[in-house]
């Protein structure tokens, strides 16, 4: 096990009250001054996290990259990313946490936020710089969320529909537009293929195994990666496992021999010379690296 705590909606809320489940706005400069002694040490949250900075600086890091912080920039998180916080002096902007499950009485697409690429796990992806007139938008946008989610759960679909256009004002923003420009079943093909990497990664590490699966041919599924990713089918599969490979690198007390076992590797000097092609670092120097 890693030693990144998980938190839920619930237990980061100001409410002294049960919060709803579902969503959690807030202002980003209140969230962060009762949150920001265990927040800014590496995490995971069980919840879709996006943050709106309006000002300040420092570093987000998401998945062992860092991104420096600065005004009108979005985060887009899904649940399980790990990333912690490193702030110079006072930063501002809005914080909006919500489950899986709260647009899904609402839109006729259960599967809506699939098409979001910033919603894809790849923290690259999920950092997008707003220009002048999208940030200004962004800040009406949220300062609205916030108002409707302070008059209490009675707006909670009025939530829904300003959320829902700060997420599509963001991905014209991204110039990626993968909503309205890429067939939607590839889409969900994408998205089959990347649940079951998070499911069976420590297990399968090879396309074909994968493609048997999904009862498509191994040309298919990785034409398609290539088209929606730039990257092969196995290029996605080995970055799941080198990602858990890090964050179980983070606790001392595993031992490469031991995280070796965990992913199924065969031995740890396998491993070894899997991490080290991938990174370009053995399991001990990455270690070392990251403290």
């Amino acid at each position: 096990m890693t030693k990144f705590p998980v938190y839920n909606i619930c237990n980061i809320s100001a409410s002294p009250t049960p919060p709803d489940e579902d969503i959690l706005v807030e202002d980003f400069a209140q969230y962060i001054s009762r949150h920001y002694a265990k927040l800014n040490y590496p995490h995971r949250h069980a919840f879709y996290h996006i943050v709106l900075f309006t000002a300040g600086q420092g570093t987000h890091t998401i998945d062992f990259k860092t991104f420096p912080v600065q005004a009108g920039q979005a985060y887009f998180m899904i649940p399980s990313q790990v990333h912690g916080w490193q702030f110079e002096g006072k930063v501002e902007g809005y914080i909006v946490n919500f489950s899986e499950s709260f647009f899904k009485s609402f839109l006729l697409n259960s599967a809506y936020l699939d098409q979001f690429t910033f919603f894809s796990g790849n923290c690259d992806e999920g950092v997008i710089q707003l220009n002048a007139p999208a940030f200004k938008e962004g800040e009406r946008l949220m300062g609205q969320m916030l108002k409707a989610a302070e008059d209490g759960q009675a707006h909670e679909d009025l939530i829904r529909v300003l959320l829902l256009r700060f997420l599509i004002l963001a991905d014209e923003a991204s110039g990626k537009k993968v909503a309205n420009t890429v067939p939607h079943q590839k889409v969900l093909t994408l998205k089959t293929f990347r649940n079951l990497i998070e499911k069976n990664y420590r297990q399968l590490k090879l396309p074909n195994e994968y493609a048997g699966l999904m009862y498509i041919t191994p040309h298919h599924l990785n034409a398609l990666c290539q088209d929606l990713t730039g990257q092969t089918a196995g290029e996605l599969i080995r970055d799941r496992v080198v990602l858990e490979a890090k964050r179980l690198l983070v606790n001392d007390e595993m031992t490469a021999a031991e995280i070796a076992w965990n992913l199924n590797f065969k031995d740890a000097s396998y491993f070894n010379r899997f991490f080290k092609k991938a990174t370009r670092l053995t399991p001990f120097e990455f270690r070392k690296q990251i403290k």
